[in-house]
């Protein structure tokens, strides 16, 4: 018998939205660098972000004030400026995942995070995570079949973009790569 009591859950994440043309370079990266490649799948359009906070299932009850929550502790802050570096396998010995990492010259993205993660913190409806924020965008994902997947070789595109908007998303998981639906947008100054 299914429980009934328990309150409807949403997973949630709070992410930077990248500018179309740099979401429409990366695709068109992913192409020449996963071509051929049956040991890597890559990361749908739509999923391409960086993530700031993972929030994980929270009652859908609460999701308006946490957008509430974060739209404040985002006001008056500036949009981050971005540069891709290099393609990082995750974790380095035995990927799982490979990623775009990205630097952050002005310190911008971290300062986000920072503020998404306090307020988010202090509301109670985030557990900051112990290790140091990593502005990424995910790409590519290891088939589930693949012991080791050999590096990506071909570099991401090296034009530094700026990342205006803030978004509160709502994951689903099922069959095949989760889906993304945004609940709140949060443009910076």
């Amino acid at each position: 018998m299914a429980r009934t009591d328990r309150p409807e859950s949403a997973r949630l994440f709070v992410a930077l939205e990248l500018p179309e043309e740099v979401r429409a370079a990366l695709v068109e990266w992913q192409g020449q660098a996963l071509a051929r490649r049956a040991d890597l799948r890559a990361v749908a359009p739509e999923a391409l972000h960086v993530t700031l906070a993972f929030l994980g299932h929270r009652p859908v009850g609460e999701v308006e004030a946490i957008a509430d929550t974060a739209a404040r502790a985002l006001r008056g802050l500036a949009p981050a400026r971005l540069a891709p570096r290099a393609v990082v396998g995750v974790p380095r010995r035995r990927p799982r995942l490979f990623a775009v990492d990205l630097s952050d010259p002005d310190g911008q993205a971290t300062m986000l995070h920072a503020a998404i993660s306090e307020a988010l913190s202090e509301a109670g409806f985030y557990e900051p995570e112990r290790r140091r924020f990593w502005p990424h965008v995910t790409v590519a994902r290891v088939g589930r079949a693949e012991r080791q997947a050999a590096p990506i070789t071909i570099s991401p595109p090296a034009d530094e973009f700026i990342a205006r908007e803030v978004v509160l998303y709502r994951s689903r998981l099922g069959r095949g790569p989760a889906s993304y639906e945004a609940l709140a947008r949060f443009p910076t100054l």
